[in-house]
Order: C-alpha cells, then sequence, then structure tokens
C-alpha cells in the first residue's frame, strides 16, 4: 500500500471545509486499514474513509482519518479487504422482478423434466382453472424450447404461461391459447409473433406484443402492500450482489409510488432511478413533472419507448438475417414516426430519452430520430440514452458520439449466455457488447443487467467485459474487451452520470453519498478468469451495512 501525506490527504478532501467540521464534530464512523479504490481521479486510492450522516467526509491514511474519530466514532477493521463504491445497475425491472419472485414459479432449471415437476408441483396447489405462472425460463439453457404439449402435461387443467428470463418472450400451453382466442390461423399482431412448426401447429412460443395477448387475461394487479413487500425483497437480493442503485427501466406511476412508499416505511435499501414507461408521459406532464424530481433515493427518470426485441430471445432487429434462421431478421416494436413523436413530446417537457434498441437498425433509428429532436430543440447537455445498444458499427458509434449519446450494454451477457452467440457469430460479435469501441469514441457506458435477463452479478460483469470468453470457454469478440479498471469505472461513476447524479454518487469522494462494497479479493489482483468468484462481504448504503455475507 501507498504511503499517503497529508497534502494527499487534503486533495483528497477537496474542500477545508471538511476540516473544522471534523474537528467540532467527530465522524459517526471511520472504516481504516483497507484497500480502498475510489474511482475518484483526485485520489485513487486510499487506507481510509470517515462518514458522517451517510456521506463520506474525509478520505485519505489510516494515521490521519482515524485521527479525526472521537469516543462516539465507530470504528470498523478492513482487515487489509478492498473497497469499492457500491455498483449501479443502470438498467434493471426490480420491482416487476421482485413481484416475480413472490408470485411465480422459477424456472431457471438445466432440464425440461426440471421446469415441467416445477410447474406440476405449483399446478396441484392451485385452484383448476386458474393460471399457473413461471418466470426466469431460457430457452437456450435446456435441451430444447419448451413445447405446448410439454406445458400441457405439467399443468392439466391450468392455463399455463412461462415468461422467457429475457422479458420479450413467453411459452404457453392449449388452454392459454384457447383462453386468448389464438388459433393456427390467427395473425400475428404488429411487432408479435405466435411461432408455428413446419406443419403450421403452435409450438407454444409467443413473441413480444403477441405475450400482451396472454398478459392481459391474468388477475395481476398487486396490492399496494405486496408491492412494498416486492420492492423490499429485490432490494435485500441486489445489496447481496453489490447493487447500490439500479435503474428501473419499466417504471409505471403505481411503481413510482410503491418505491417511495418503502422509502417511506424504511424498507428501500438501494436508490432508484425511475424510467418512466412512455405510457405514462402525458399524466406526469400534466402533473409537471420531469426527469430530476425526486432525492437520492428515488428519483424520477427518463422516459422509456422500445424500437425492436431482444438479443438472448432473438426478436432484435437486425440487417442481416440470424444464423440459421433464413430471412428472420427480428421484430420492430415502434415506427420511427412513433419514436419521434413521443420523444419529441417528451424532451420538449424535459425529459431523458431513454430507448431500448438492440439490433443495428434499431439503434440507427433511433439515433435519426434522436438526431432530428435535438436539431429541433437543442440542449447543452441532453444525456438521452439508448437502453441495451447491442449491435453497433463505426457510423453508429460515431453519430452516437456526435449526438453524446450514453450507450447502456448488457454487462455480463458474454460470459452467461454464451451459448447464444451461435446464433449471431463471430463476426457479429466483434461489434456486439462494444465497450472498447464505445470507450475508444469518448462515450461513457454503464453496466446493466436488465433482470430477469441476466444476473445482476457486478462480479461477473467484470470478468465478462475483461475476458468475452463464456463458461464454456469460448471467446467472443475478444477486441472489445476492456480493463478491470475501466469496467469498474463503468459500473460506478458512469451509472451515476447516466442519471445525472455523478457529483453524489460513483465514486468515494468527501461529499457523496456513503455507498460501498467490501471484497474479498481484490479485483485488480485477480486472475480475469476468476474474477466472477470474488465473494461480496459487506455493502454499505448511506453509511448503514445493507448485507454482511
Amino acid at each position: 500500500m501507498a504511503s499517503f501525506s497529508r497534502r494527499d490527504f487534503l486533495r483528497g478532501v477537496g474542500s477545508l471545509a471538511f476540516l473544522p467540521l471534523l474537528r467540532s464534530q467527530p465522524p459517526d464512523l471511520v472504516l481504516y486499514n483497507g484497500i480502498i479504490r475510489t474511482v475518484d481521479s483526485v485520489q485513487p486510492f486510499a487506507q481510509a474513509v470517515a462518514i458522517s450522516a451517510g456521506r463520506f467526509v474525509a478520505i485519505g491514511s489510516d494515521h490521519e482519518v482515524l485521527g479525526y474519530g472521537g469516543v462516539a466514532t465507530r470504528k470498523f477493521d478492513l482487515s487489509g479487504k478492498t473497497v469499492l463504491p457500491g455498483f449501479i445497475d443502470a438498467h434493471a425491472h426490480p420491482l416487476a422482478s421482485g413481484g416475480q419472485h413472490l408470485r411465480m414459479v422459477a424456472c431457471d432449471f438445466p432440464t425440461i423434466a426440471q421446469v415441467v415437476g416445477a410447474l406440476k408441483a405449483r399446478a396441484e396447489k392451485t385452484t383448476t382453472g386458474e393460471w399457473v405462472l413461471g418466470f426466469l425460463y431460457d430457452d437456450s439453457k435446456t435441451e430444447h424450447p419448451v413445447t405446448r404439449e410439454e406445458l400441457d402435461a405439467a399443468g392439466e387443467g391450468h392455463p399455463v404461461i412461462v415468461y422467457h428470463r429475457g422479458g420479450h418472450i413467453a411459452f404457453v400451453n392449449s388452454l392459454a391459447f384457447r383462453a386468448a382466442g389464438v388459433s393456427e390461423t390467427t395473425s400475428d399482431p404488429e411487432g408479435g409473433r405466435f411461432e408455428h412448426d413446419a406443419s403450421g401447429h403452435l409450438t407454444g412460443r409467443v413473441a413480444d406484443k403477441a405475450v400482451e395477448r396472454f398478459r392481459q387475461l391474468i388477475p395481476s394487479q398487486p396490492t399496494p402492500g405486496q408491492d412494498r413487500e416486492a420492492v423490499k425483497l429485490i432490494a435485500k437480493m441486489m445489496n447481496a450482489k453489490g447493487i447500490t442503485s439500479v435503474g428501473d427501466a419499466t417504471t409505471s406511476p403505481a411503481d413510482l409510488h410503491a418505491y417511495q412508499a418503502a422509502h417511506a416505511a424504511g424498507e428501500l435499501s438501494m436508490r432508484v432511478y425511475c424510467i418512466m414507461v412512455v405510457e405514462a408521459l402525458e399524466q406526469m406532464i400534466g402533473a409537471g413533472i420531469q426527469t430530476g424530481l425526486g432525492d437520492e433515493w428515488v428519483r424520477v427518470g427518463g422516459v422509456k419507448q422500445f424500437a425492436d426485441g431482444s438479443i438472448s430471445e432473438r426478436t432484435a432487429r437486425l440487417s442481416q438475417p440470424y444464423i440459421g434462421m433464413a430471412d428472420y431478421y427480428g421484430l420492430f416494436l415502434s415506427s420511427e414516426e412513433d419514436l419521434y413523436k413521443n420523444g419529441r413530446k417528451a424532451y420538449e417537457a424535459g425529459w431523458q430519452l431513454c430507448t431500448h434498441a438492440n439490433g443495428d437498425v434499431a439503434i440507427e433509428r433511433v439515433l435519426k430520430v434522436y438526431e432530428r429532436i435535438q436539431r429541433e430543440i437543442p440542449r447543452k447537455d441532453p444525456r438521452n440514452r439508448i437502453e441495451h445498444c447491442t449491435l453497433v458499427n463505426d457510423s453508429l458509434v460515431q453519430k452516437m458520439r456526435e449526438l453524446h449519446v450514453i450507450p447502456v450494454p448488457f454487462s455480463g451477457y458474454v460470459y452467461y449466455h454464451g451459448e447464444k452467440m451461435h446464433f449471431y457469430g463471430p463476426d457479429r460479435l466483434q461489434h456486439m457488447f462494444a465497450m472498447r469501441s464505445f470507450l475508444d469514441a469518448g462515450l461513457r457506458p454503464t453496466d446493466s443487467s436488465d433482470y430477469t435477463a441476466s444476473p445482476f452479478d457486478p462480479m461477473m460483469w467484470l470478468q465478462s467485459q475483461v475476458t468475452r470468453t463464456d463458461k464454456q470457454g469460448n471467446r467472443w469478440g475478444i477486441n472489445q474487451r476492456i480493463t478491470v479498471e475501466e469496467a469498474i469505472q463503468c459500473g460506478t461513476i458512469n451509472g451515476a452520470y447516466a442519471s445525472y447524479e455523478e457529483d453524489i454518487k460513483g465514486s468515494i469522494a468527501p461529499g457523496k453519498l456513503a455507498d460501498l462494497i467490501v471484497l474479498g479479493r481484490d479485483p485488480l489482483r485477480e486472475p480475469p478468469s476468476s474474477l466472477a468468484s470474488i465473494p461480496l462481504e459487506r455493502t454499505m448504503v448511506g453509511g448503514k451495512w445493507v448485507y454482511e455475507s
């Protein structure tokens, strides 16, 4: 560990205003004897931090920081462990997934027999005729995609729907098709698909807007109390992986209320940036609400639209067909004109734009819309985002640079979803999850899980981005590898920048919120191939431990 001088300490404090405060009012807590990687360019490393009223007030050597302690100051020995700022999952679905954990059958199994068995066990406890609901299923991680017939056997006497963990497709049984009025001759809805086999029979797989045909039949309106329980549960789950802030990428007004209620009840242990669904835009504008309203716990974010489908479920709109799926390019979910109309209305009213786009054709469409809106309504610091922003090329990256767009890519997909990469092929993988290209262009990409689409696991994110290697040892697009330091910055300070909050969180610096994690090993001293195995020992949010291993 490097030695620290008083001059180094004062540089880290950044303002002499903290010194009189510390002399007159000792800090509440001092963490010392650690390897503290601050993600702050002024003072990148430290041994100790002092915390008062939920914020960092001093950073530096053990000698300097411990010297500010008083009789009532609590002191915590880090025992040489590594400290990083808390990670920010810039795009996930925490409230929705928390509710799924409370109400549905987890189907993240490696075999069809296990999926069917779990659903059958729930069906036996469910009143005949009522829906049996599953989630977290992944058709590429079982021996074959679960079929309509297999779901018939799993839920005899029940309509069954099993949501893919990616959130864009589902698998249903015959009774579900009957309840929705869908037959083999039913036309696909615009932006959706009822999959048929070679004989013209429904397979049970339904995609994107076709899923809504079933979703609207399911009694699913949770009570405010159930929403609060969902928030409490998912916050604790995310804390246990080192997540201290999250972007909820499809927040409804009811969801916003649930986060506020959970915070008021003392049950919210992470910070939430609420990206509002476009369907709520008129209501929000009418109430005078815009991006930024709220506090450090619950804040209104941007407005969410969808340009195309999913990468993990093969519905993203591509310029070239999916490998092994002749003449299939994926799905558009919105027209360019609809993206523009809603986007302009939101942007004019003070909103950040957050548009889901995975495929290169969809990303190009979104950039055209952003360029048009920003030309018509100039704004000094727009920070419009492209959620996922998966398959790019040099011209798209250059246009993003010109428009100061923030890419919000999937962080763990190469590692976790390696078995899906063959649908895209090695050539395209050189331009997917393109962290190296984004950083080299001067962009500020974030980290994100899109949970339930992939796990909220920052150490897995680091390994995926640094090695570009999946669980089986296959390497995909190694030209897009980044360093451990860069990956940590994407998951911390870049995530804060994407929500206009880089001045209050994302690094360990005086005056910022005391959000941090304690790791069992140092990522910068770890072999890249074992980063995902680094254990999390503690998570702190606002100066309070919210997780201890």
